[in-house]
């Protein structure tokens, strides 16, 4: 093999796949330092961003043998470190639970019940839209349509212009 097909993050990663764990080095020494920074851009927090990146290698060392091909090797790397920073986010934001401001500041503008817990749970809890819709047991295309219309009523009243 020649250096080039060996630096591959495929190639190596199957060879960590199979239990060669100088390859799973050499992977992670090319993988950490963009893993690091996709997690440091959404955490804002220099250990946390650092204890992704570990627990993310880690889930690839144990998914070696799972990756896609070639191309798209570095590409689901980066995409599993975006998914663990955010689910941090939203872990952390969760357990802290909505910021009180934000249950007081949206009745102000007149929102519907809908609008206004839709975007509280997805601003201020970090729900996806999937998980509004189950806890409001309101259909997706609903709490998609109550939050964009909540969001410009608050932009119109937040600009001068009050409720649209």
């Amino acid at each position: 093999m020649t250096t080039a097909q060996t630096a591959s993050p495929a190639r190596l990663l199957d060879r960590a796949a199979r239990g060669d764990e100088s390859a799973f080095a050499e992977f992670y020494d090319t993988a950490a330092g963009p893993v690091l920074a996709i997690a440091a851009g959404i955490l804002r927090d220099p250990a946390s961003a650092e204890q992704v990146t570990r627990e993310v290698l880690l889930e690839i060392w144990r998914k070696a043998g799972r990756h896609p091909a070639r191309e798209g090797t570095m590409a689901w790397v980066l995409t599993i470190a975006h998914q663990r920073a955010v689910e941090r986010v939203r872990y952390e934001r969760g357990a802290r639970g909505p910021a009180p401001q934000a249950l007081e500041f949206a009745p102000l503008y007149e929102l519907t019940e809908l609008q206004r817990r839709s975007i509280v749970l997805a601003y201020y809890s970090g729900f996806t839209a999937r998980e509004v819709s189950a806890a409001l047991n309101t259909p997706i295309p609903e709490v998609a349509a109550g939050m964009r219309d909540g969001l410009l009523r608050l932009r119109a009243a937040l600009l001068g212009g009050g409720a649209a």
